[in-house]
């Protein structure tokens, strides 16, 4: 049986990996409101200088861009402050939503890891995306404004 933590102790838990520079927890707000989060965990250094970010939305926020601003966000923050060469992704393939978000952020699909995350009882496949540095010289936000549809015309 898998054991799931308190609120309290995630927090708890968020806190002591990010301290120790092996996390970025983010909180994501929408006018006002708790809108998501989103964290880059697995922080690794050396050779590799990677990290991996998991997301989610409230789903009355959705399709709003809320999520694409904030990943770019993040990974802006992961390459140009933190130091980071390359965000992956990892998405069920049954999760549209999700793959869309990096999609439209023009994230690489590198391939399928099968039965990779422990998700609803069961070994879940999961599609890896990839961003590294060099793809986004200008930053994922500002490629992000430039190619994200006018808010209006929706």
């Amino acid at each position: 049986m898998i054991h799931r933590p308190t609120y309290r102790q995630m927090v708890r838990h968020l806190r002591a990996e990010a301290h120790a520079g092996r996390m970025l927890p983010f909180v994501i707000e929408y006018q006002g409101r708790l809108a998501g989060q989103l964290t880059v965990a697995g922080i690794t250094w050396g050779s590799m200088c990677s990290g991996h970010v998991g997301y989610w939305v409230d789903e009355a926020v959705a399709g709003r861009g809320v999520m694409p601003t904030a990943v770019a966000l993040a990974v802006d923050h992961c390459f140009r402050t933190v130091g980071l060469h390359r965000i992956e992704v990892c998405i069920r393939p049954e999760n549209g939503p999700s793959r869309r978000v990096v999609e439209k952020l023009g994230f690489r699909e590198e391939g399928l890891r099968p039965r990779y995350l422990h998700i609803d009882g069961g070994w879940r496949d999961h599609l890896v995306y990839v961003l590294t540095a060099e793809e986004v010289p200008e930053g994922l936000l500002a490629r992000w404004h430039r190619v994200r549809p006018n808010a209006s015309q929706k």
